[in-house]
């Protein structure tokens, strides 16, 4: 026989998981809405428990004010994205166009998750007007991982290869390509501690050198190629990383160009390679299956499990790219933003300084360093409490770094331009 138990809360909280015990055995009952009391049918047996949780339902957030707690984040990367490509992504969060599964839920085989990977590639073509002659490809791995797998892809262990170092990361990628290539270091910027770009007649390549390699940006050191050279012999490869999609490219200069997305483009775990056709399929036995560009192609970047929701992030901003009017006025966006705070840097009377040559300053990361540098700490303090984080400098140079890269509002590099005067007013 049955017997019939009441349980009430007389100030009508949210009973949150009322568990019933009973020996070794548990029934989790699930509330639905907000309830004063709820009644259980119960056997007459001994050992019965309940346990309940109460709770108050919070309020969620509206858009304006997840807007108003958002900081500017200068960070280098993983770096700020636009506020309207994540509200897109919030609200697609658990049932993407109506498939009742998030995107983080599907099969990267299905007919959904391939609409999104098909429509990102669509439009980062229409962005930078690749044509068919080119492979895209959405790999893994970071730009690090491509360090190794250009060279392992483009030539044999005997062929020669250059390299411009005008920061850290080329330095990088030209020690991996020792591994796998007879590499060579054309030129380098490390005795001026990497504030310039070479003259490109000056550049004396190998002569049977099969590519040039260069580091379009160096996030680090704020090092950007205005212009690209034309290689007198070989491809011309480039690391995109940090200025990737924030001004137009010629891509029919370069025959490889490879970019980590989580600069300027999407959330970490993508990598986006671009390569000429002609160039896949010669891959050095050696290679691993994961950074062969041939099998990646084939199999149109899906040999295994993509990173599937950070290509469809990739994608939601590529799409907001091409409805801002493109790479062109992006640029604009980018130049007046990184005008506004270079004129602050060099009006300064030397308070501020940036260590990097006017003509090749990077549009997208801003290193400088304080005339007292006993102040940086302070400024970096005082700076988080007025919302502008991630503003220290690379550990390997010290100073202060802000990255502007695409998705910075312009409202945040003036608030931090404001700031950098009120605190010179301050300790000047």
């Amino acid at each position: 026989m049955a017997s019939k138990l009441t349980l009430s809360s007389p100030n009508s909280l949210l009973l949150q998981n009322p568990i019933i015990h009973h020996q070794n055995h548990q029934l989790l009952l699930k509330p639905t809405t907000k309830m004063t009391s709820f009644s259980i049918l119960t056997n007459k047996v001994k050992g019965f428990s309940i346990k309940c949780a109460a709770t108050t339902t919070p309020t969620p957030l509206s858009h304006s004010q997840d807007l108003e707690e958002r900081v500017f984040n200068f960070a280098a990367g993983p770096a700020t994205l636009p506020a309207n490509v994540l509200k897109k992504a919030q609200s697609e969060l658990c049932n993407w166009h109506g498939s009742g599964m998030s995107v983080m839920e599907m099969s990267h085989r299905g007919k959904e998750f391939l609409s999104i990977i098909q429509k990102a590639e669509a439009d980062l073509r229409a962005l930078l007007n690749i044509t068919e002659d080119y492979t895209v490809l959405f790999l893994q791995g970071g730009a690090t991982t491509q360090f190794a797998a250009i060279p392992l892809n483009l030539v044999k262990p005997e062929d020669s290869v250059d390299y411009v170092v005008t920061g850290s990361w080329g330095d990088k990628a030209f020690k991996e390509a020792q591994k796998y290539s007879k590499s060579k270091v054309i030129w380098s910027g490390k005795s001026e501690k990497y504030t310039k770009i070479p003259s490109f007649d000056s550049l004396e390549q190998t002569p049977d050198a099969k590519y040039l390699h260069i580091c379009a940006n160096e996030t680090i050191h704020g090092v950007e190629f205005k212009d690209y050279p034309d290689p007198k012999n070989g491809i011309l490869v480039a690391d995109m990383s940090s200025n990737f999609c924030s001004k137009p490219v010629d891509v029919s200069k370069f025959g490889l160009i490879y970019a980590g997305a989580q600069k300027n483009v999407g959330p970490s775990g993508v990598t986006i390679v671009i390569i000429r056709k002609d160039l896949v399929g010669n891959a050095q036995g050696i290679t691993p299956v994961m950074l062969d560009y041939k099998i990646q192609a084939e199999n149109n970047s899906l040999y295994n499990t993509p990173p599937c929701y950070g290509i469809y992030m990739c994608g939601l901003v590529f799409d907001d790219l091409l409805a801002q009017g493109g790479l062109k006025e992006v640029e604009k966006k980018n130049k007046k933003k990184a005008d506004l705070l270079y004129n602050a840097i060099d009006e300064s009377k030397g308070f501020y300084r940036c260590p990097v040559e006017k003509s090749v300053r990077s549009l997208m990361n801003v290193p400088f360093t304080l005339e007292k540098s006993e102040f940086e700490a302070d400024f970096i303090k005082e700076a988080a409490k007025e919302k502008m984080v991630q503003l220290k400098g690379h550990r390997s140079v010290g100073g202060m770094r802000a990255s502007i890269y695409n998705a910075m509002p312009l409202a945040g590099v003036e608030k931090l331009v404001a700031f950098m005067k009120d605190f010179q007013a301050r300790h000047a």
